[in-house]
């Protein structure tokens, strides 16, 4: 049984399968993007996003345990100087998996495409990467009271100022200051 082993061995011994993976990181890196199986690019994600998020602070401890895992100088040298500074403002998620949909010729493996996220120009507009929000909130607070209150704004449209057609607030303010009118009943006459 395999119960809560959670690494893909892919079918190679400890070494072989430390020295691919070593092998792939260090042509991810150099090359922003290599084309695999998915079952090696799942296993190589897990692999490289510790050592880009190592990569962000440049000290010589950082660079010597990298280092260790990619056996290449060139490597590194590209990890710290030109990846870090890119990657330095995201906060994980830095390899995007994009299957190809074919599959390769020998062994009828599922094929794919690793990159780095931020070496993709294709996603953003104009080439420039927008800042995302890196916070989520489940509750509407300020956003949602500002919508309300923008809906009202929008409503009056030039046209309809041009029409003599009351706004939105002018509406609130008459419904306010009208005096409630209060319904009485009147006995019915008996014949």
């Amino acid at each position: 049984m395999r119960h809560g082993k959670k690494n893909n061995h892919l079918s190679r011994t400890a070494s072989h399968r430390s020295a691919l993976l070593s092998n792939m990181a260090s042509s991810l890196i150099l090359n922003k993007r290599i084309t695999t199986t998915v079952a090696k690019a799942k296993a190589l994600r897990k692999y490289v996003e510790p050592l880009l998020t190592k990569s962000k602070d440049d000290t010589t401890h950082s660079r010597r345990t990298v280092f260790s895992y990619l056996q290449n100088k060139e490597s590194v040298k590209t990890l710290f100087g030109e990846v870090a500074s890119k990657i330095s403002d995201r906060p994980g998620g830095y390899t995007r998996i994009i299957k190809m949909g074919d599959v390769r010729q020998g062994d009828n493996a599922e094929m794919c495409l690793i990159e780095l996220v931020d070496f993709n120009t294709l996603y953003t507009k104009d080439g420039v990467a927008t800042k995302a929000k890196t916070r989520r909130s489940r509750r509407g607070g300020k956003k949602a009271e500002e919508g309300v209150q923008d809906a009202d704004v929008v409503s009056e449209t030039p046209a309809a100022k041009a029409e003599g057609k009351p706004s939105a607030e002018e509406k609130k303010t008459k419904k306010a200051a009208a005096p409630k009118k209060t319904a009485t009943k009147k006995p019915k006459d008996k014949e």
